[in-house]
């Protein structure tokens, strides 16, 4: 007898075995799904990792069903998910729910049947019962939201409880496919009228209804011009309506055909390189390939604007020839924009986007183009990696160093690049990282000779970086030329800038209006209810907002410590940043892009569009603005406060507080001669605002390095972080104490913690953290993981702890 270890989209400690029918050997395949119990009554649809002939220690349950008559999946990606399962100390259910669109994870669906040996009489039902069995007696089978329609309202289980008691009704569960292919109508010419002598004759006969002919006409001309005619855009040429289609129709001059169609339309690849590399680019391009006859990773380091997507392109246009896969891989999906347009240019519109926006049904269709190889390219976010490639040559993940690669929540926690990596070697492809402020750990295993190094060190065309200047906001106040969060310098360069027709952008890491409110009198601040947080105001919906749980609350007049009325917006985000801007330049097109500005799907498209049209004079932003963005007109940068980004409690703080400074001042002079960026601190002398003026990346990385040596920090340690939640203080505190003194033993001095983290309390649950540093030792961390995993099912045993939630997160730090 067969039988199949099924991994089910659910976080279970191991996947499970289920006997396969006799009916089914032929035909189960891994990678496919295949329907089974779980249970007494849930069904689910799971993907099949391995079919053998062993029998498990436990009595199987056959599969119920198969669902493929081809796999979705590839074995090298079952491979892919079974190793970040166990590197990320999450379960190969968590994978797969990360991995498939929601369209391809099925689940049941409860259907309440009626009970015919119950008979016709309700009498003895109350109200609620009597409508819900008079319901089920015409209709034979409702669904849980028809129960709670009919009804009128959402608490409706007590009364389908009931009807069970009393056998009025049987509950089933029916597994629901919810993908849908997209149909559209399609007009065509019936057969007898295909001659130019039968359509004479037809018009000759139409002279009574003009808006027929008409209709006719547009027609004629839409099968000229496109080849085949929609319905929709029919009836729009020709400005007729459904009923005088519908008369043609009837007459048989025309017919309609509904036709399958894609949601994302992709063709082949059509590449045209158009352009020359300098020689700047064409030795880094060299080096490149030399690096990857020895090596599967190559670090490309080039200075902002060093126009290292040109080289990105030559490396996918050899991948491409050699009848391969491309991921090009980018830490946001407002990045896509820009480069999608690049990259159409260079290889037609064969080219797949993949991110978080898209809706369900497109998102099964990339993922099965992808499977069978019609998509060559694919340009996404980190959730991208996860799609099951065929044939991958080549994975280049632009921004390497970018802190949004590292999946946060919920698991898998992984960190896109290091995954790639591993991803990569199945398929023996290669990868290449690119950015202009590498990551402290890749640079170290590109010295240290793991990964190849090439360094593109000046901008394309000449241009040159960008003159930085610090601004002394201490003696600017001092001195009282400050105009409210803008120094005299940072107000006149933006005067000049405009005056010369460029455009601005201005940072402040913080969205809002103000990070928070203030009682004058006694020192009171509103926070949060469910978090230990201050709440951030925002002005545009006059609430208060909890950046950590999302809960709103009205605007706080009154001071709930002493009662009186003198509270008021300290600091400042982006939203308090812009209504400064429209006093201060009430001539300028001011925007604003953070999180708040671009929710839906083509906000952040339109939002840079507007800029590159010159639309938009300043644009004033968080992160967003920083990432790779590439704005030929934009002259002047700011950035408004460099000490919230240099006074963090992190042993990363200076390394990102480079980067980010970096990145946004390289948005500066890109096109048109040489920029500038002014930076406004307090603490003008520290180290890293130095780096940032002489553009000094090895510098940062020397001193950053030796710290972390002596510390015990990565790339020289592994970090294992782990948090510790729960809704009673009392009892995380307790569990965690539990573990560290389980754990202590085993690894001594390298345990950091328990201790409450900067936020006490999130959603209600209170926090304990612990750090586990781990040598670069395989060994040593795999039993340290396992050791850990065990001590956490071993807590859970005591009742008291059962409900404490403890999460690892591998490399999240």
């Amino acid at each position: 007898m067969k039988f199949a270890d099924v991994i089910l989209p659910l976080a279970l400690p191991k996947n499970y075995t289920y006997a396969v029918p006799e009916n089914m050997e032929a035909t189960l395949q891994v990678g496919s799904r295949v329907a089974v119990q779980l249970g007494k009554q849930k069904k689910y649809a799971g993907i099949v990792k391995a079919i053998h002939e062993q029998a498990p220690l436990y009595k199987t349950k056959p599969l119920l069903d198969i669902l493929d008559t081809t796999p979705i999946v590839y074995p090298t990606q079952l491979s892919f998910w079974s190793w970040i399962a166990a590197y990320y100390m999450c379960t190969e259910g968590e994978v797969l729910n990360a991995a498939l669109p929601a369209h391809l994870k099925l689940s049941s669906e409860t259907l309440l049947l009626f009970n015919d040996a119950y008979g016709e009489d309700f009498t003895a039902l109350d109200d609620d019962e009597y409508l819900i069995a008079e319901a089920l007696h015409i209709r034979k089978e409702l669904r849980i939201e028809e129960v709670q329609m009919i009804l009128d309202k959402s608490a409706v289980y007590s009364v389908i409880k009931q009807l069970i008691e009393k056998k009025v009704l049987l509950v089933y569960e029916e597994l629901k496919e919810a993908y849908k292919e997209k149909k559209e109508s399609y007009v065509q010419l019936h057969a007898d009228y295909q001659s130019d002598e039968q359509l004479a004759a037809l018009f000759n006969d139409m002279g009574r209804a003009p808006k027929q002919m008409e209709l006719l006409l547009a027609y004629l001309h839409l099968l000229k011009t496109k080849g085949s005619v929609l319905q929709t855009e029919l009836l729009k040429k020709s400005g007729a309506t459904t009923s005088q289609l519908k008369g043609l129709v009837d007459k048989n001059i025309l017919w309609v055909e509904k036709r399958t169609v894609d949601r994302i339309p992709t063709g082949k690849v059509d590449t045209q390189i158009d352009f020359e590399l300098s020689p700047a680019q064409a030795t880094a391009l060299a080096d490149i390939r030399t690096h990857f006859k020895e090596k599967q990773v190559t670090l490309l380091h080039g200075v902002t604007s060093s126009g290292k997507t040109q080289v990105y392109v030559k490396m996918m246009e050899e991948c491409l020839a050699s009848g391969k896969q491309v991921l090009y891989l980018l830490p946001e999906i407002g990045l896509t924009t820009q480069v999608i347009r690049r990259l159409q240019k260079h290889f037609g519109s064969s080219i797949g986007i993949y991110h978080s926006r898209f809706n369900n049904n497109e998102r099964v269709e990339i993922w099965n183009k992808v499977k069978s190889g019609e998509i060559q390219i694919i340009l996404g976010a980190r959730s991208s990696l996860l799609l099951p490639f065929r044939n991958l040559g080549l994975i280049i993940l632009d921004e390497e160093h970018d802190t949004s690669y590292k999946q946060q929540d919920p698991a898998p926690r992984y960190h896109a690049r290091d995954a790639a990596i591993y991803y990569a070697g199945l398929f023996k492809a290669k990868v290449l990282l690119g950015s202009a402020t590498p990551s402290l750990e890749s640079y170290f295993n590109a010295q240290q000779g793991k990964y190849g190094l090439v360094t593109i060190k000046e901008r394309f065309g000449g241009i040159e970086m960008p003159a930085i200047e610090i601004v002394d906001v201490k003696k600017e106040t001092a001195e009282k030329t400050m105009d409210g969060h803008f120094s005299s310098a940072l107000k006149t360069a933006i005067t000049q800038t405009l005056a010369e027709g460029k455009q601005v952008i201005l940072f402040q890491n913080r969205r809002g209006y103000a990070p928070f409110l203030l009682c004058t009198t006694c020192g009171w601040i509103p926070h949060c209810r469910q978090c230990d947080v201050s709440l951030t105001y925002h002005r545009n919906q006059d609430k208060l907002h909890c950046h950590y749980c999302g809960t709103r609350y009205p605007y706080v007049h009154t001071c709930a410590a002493c009662g009186s009325q003198t509270l008021e917006p300290k600091s400042f985000g982006t939203e308090k940043i812009e209504d400064d801007l429209q006093t201060a330049f009430p001539e300028a097109r001011i925007a604003r892009m953070d999180v708040d500005t671009v929710r839906n799907k083509d906000s952040h498209n339109k939002l840079i569009q507007l800029l590159e049209d010159r639309s938009v004079d300043i644009l004033v932003g968080t992160q967003m603005v920083v990432k790779g963005l590439d704005f030929e007109n934009v002259n002047l940068v700011g950035i408004l406060s460099a000490d919230n980004l240099l006074g963090f409690p992190d042993f990363r703080v200076n390394e990102r507080a480079f980067q980010l400074m970096e990145q946004v001042s390289g948005r500066a002079g890109r096109k048109h001669g040489m920029g500038k960026v002014l930076i406004q601190a307090s603490n003008t002398r520290h180290p890293v605002l130095h780096y940032v003026i002489a553009h000094d990346y090895k510098a940062m990385y020397d001193t950053e390095i030796a710290e972390r040596q002596v510390f015990g920090y990565p790339p020289f340690f592994r970090l294992l972080k782990l948090t510790i939640r729960h809704k009673h203080q009392q009892v995380a505190e307790q569990a965690a104490q539990i573990l560290a003194s389980w754990l202590q033993p085993h690894i001594g001095a390298q345990l950091v913690g328990p201790a409450v983290p900067l936020i006490a309390r999130v959603r209600n649950n209170y926090l304990q953290e612990m750090l586990i540093k781990l040598p670069r030792e395989a060994r040593l961390i795999a039993h340290i993981k396992q050791l850990l995993q065990d001590y956490i099912i071993q807590l859970r045993t005591e009742k008291k702890f059962r409900s404490v939630v403890i999460i690892p997160d591998v490399d999240g730090v």
